[in-house]
């Protein structure tokens, strides 16, 4: 699966960046993320419950950030294990870009999957990783350029 998307961010480009890694305004942000934990300035333990189709599962999991260019650029990568649904993992790529006084982030992210999730269908999934992404993406913009208090 292959995805991606960007947001003006109506923030400045180095405000941006801080709020991409504050682990209170990511926990807020990703969609069933129930915990998130900071382990270095590079790695993140987190745990969150997803649903596809039939399938909802508790996936305990790994971020590492990568290639990080502050305040422009880093890689993402996680993995994740979700017991009998199975497991995701792939990689992010995320940049940020100066617009006036507000940042253009722009994301490509791939991701792989197994166990029964990939039995549900790559379409459904697909969809439901759109809508992940596209409430992390709403719910940040918000949370961050601090129209959501």
């Amino acid at each position: 699966m292959e995805m991606t998307g960007e947001e003006l961010i109506a923030l400045p480009q180095q405000a941006t960046w801080d709020a991409l890694n504050d682990t209170a305004v990511l926990m807020d942000c990703i969609p069933g993320c129930d915990s998130m934990e900071k382990q270095s300035d590079t790695e993140y333990l987190l745990t969150m419950t997803a649903k596809v189709g039939p399938v909802s599962a508790k996936f305990k999991g790994k971020m590492t950030l990568l290639d990080v260019q502050a305040p422009d650029s880093y890689k993402l990568q996680f993995e994740g294990q979700g017991g009998v649904a199975g497991f995701a993992k792939g990689e992010a790529q995320v940049n940020l870009a100066p617009e006036a006084e507000n940042t253009r982030l722009s994301y490509s992210v791939k991701a792989n999957i197994g166990g029964k999730l990939a039995q549900v269908g790559a379409r459904l999934i697909d969809g439901v990783a759109k809508k992940i992404a596209g409430q992390f993406f709403a719910a940040f913009n918000k949370r961050a350029s601090g129209a959501g208090g």
